[in-house]
């Protein structure tokens, strides 16, 4: 019999009062390169990648195949490098609920099961059971997720052993790149009086005249 590893516990229970839509990373995530291993259907990757307002949504999940196992890995990358301080998930109570899950951040591709057993995760959490709301699981140990352009989610060890469900998978933290303020107008400098003069001497030399572009 293996013994099990020991699991960070990092947990925080949300609360509905906290605003973390200020500082959600669902903009900053490539949706449409979302993808996952082991579901019911691979489009179910992208489905619990919600903006928070649908973040208790169940209408949309991913599922392992139950004639597979319980493990589920899902590949997030990011259309920049972002700072992420916490992870949120919403995660099927009863036999359905994981109990574990391994990160893994900035590999070049997903992280395939075989794989996944071989390298070291960067956090390996216990998840919480049973608890029907969204929760939230700090990520700012060491300073590991704090230049993050994908990371992989590695479910497994669900309660009932056969299948693992999955509503949301949401971020909160900041891009690592300051944008430009694009609504900032573009000043450009009246022209000086030499420049007025130059411009007349050329409107008189070409007569007034206009050329047609074929």
């Amino acid at each position: 019999m293996t013994s099990q590893p020991e699991l960070e516990e990092v947990v925080h229970i949300f609360d509905e009062n906290e605003s973390a839509d200020d500082q959600s990373l669902y903009q900053a995530i490539d949706r449409l390169n979302v993808h996952g291993l082991n579901l019911e259907e691979p489009e179910q990757a992208k489905s619990v990648i919600k903006p928070w307002n649908l973040r208790e949504d169940i209408g949309n999940f991913a599922q392992s195949q139950e004639d597979v196992d319980d493990q589920i890995v899902i590949h997030v990358p990011f259309v920049e490098n972002v700072h992420m301080d916490s992870l949120h998930l919403k995660l099927a109570s009863g036999e359905f609920c994981p109990r574990r899950l391994r990160l893994y951040a900035n590999r070049p591709h997903i992280v395939d099961f075989s794989e996944a057993e071989d390298i070291k995760p960067h956090l390996d959490i216990a998840l919480r059971q049973d608890d029907r709301g969204v929760v939230s699981y700090p990520l700012r140990a060491g300073g590991r997720f704090a230049n993050v352009h994908s990371i992989s989610l590695f479910f497994s060890n669900s309660a009932g052993g056969d299948s693992t469900k999955i509503f949301y998978i949401g971020f909160k933290g900041h891009s690592r790149f300051v944008k430009k303020d694009t609504s900032s107008k573009l000043d450009i400098p009246a022209a000086t009086a030499p420049d007025v003069k130059l411009y007349d001497r050329l409107q008189e030399k070409s007569g007034g005249q206009q050329t047609t572009a074929r």
